[in-house]
């Protein structure tokens, strides 16, 4: 039996209509929804606001919950946890968004959900279509994608 983490993340969309993404800066350095892990005592609507504030500066008010994702799976090799990512639509109400943790997260960028980055995160791809097309308290089993190589550095 796999252990199960919890972790939580957002669906922000700018006035343009584009989502928040956040580049990771270690492992694959996959694109995801900004957010992050939720700590031992910690729910996670105040997972998300702290995450939300340390990492990216911006201070967010939660409207719904898109869904609960199980992400699962051994495309990343044996012995890597469930996880539980509960993925929130938000909004900003304070701040421009900016890298404030370094060694977290390489880069910020507002995308258009019709040309989305890749990589990208199975649980991002499939929580951004929900989000947009008006789903609330959807529950997903999502299977981790095969991780892409990563590029040596020149």
């Amino acid at each position: 039996m796999n252990s199960v983490s919890s972790a939580v993340s957002a669906v922000i969309e700018d006035s343009a209509g584009r989502v928040l993404l956040a580049r990771q800066r270690q492992g694959h350095r996959l694109w995801s929804l900004p957010g992050g892990a939720v700590r031992p005592g910690e729910s996670p609507v105040d997972a998300l606001i702290r995450d939300l504030r340390t990492d990216t500066g911006l201070e967010i008010q939660i409207m719904d919950l898109v869904g609960l994702y199980h992400l699962t799976g051994d495309a990343c090799g044996e012995g890597v946890p469930d996880l539980v990512v509960h993925v929130f639509r938000a909004l900003v109400i304070a701040g421009e968004a900016a890298v404030n943790a370094p060694g977290r997260i390489a880069r910020l960028t507002w995308s258009d959900p019709k040309a989305l980055p890749e990589p990208l995160t199975a649980t991002a791809r499939i929580a951004i279509t929900d989000a947009l097309s008006g789903h609330s308290g959807v529950v997903r089993d999502v299977e981790r994608d095969c991780e892409p190589e990563i590029p040596e550095a020149v």
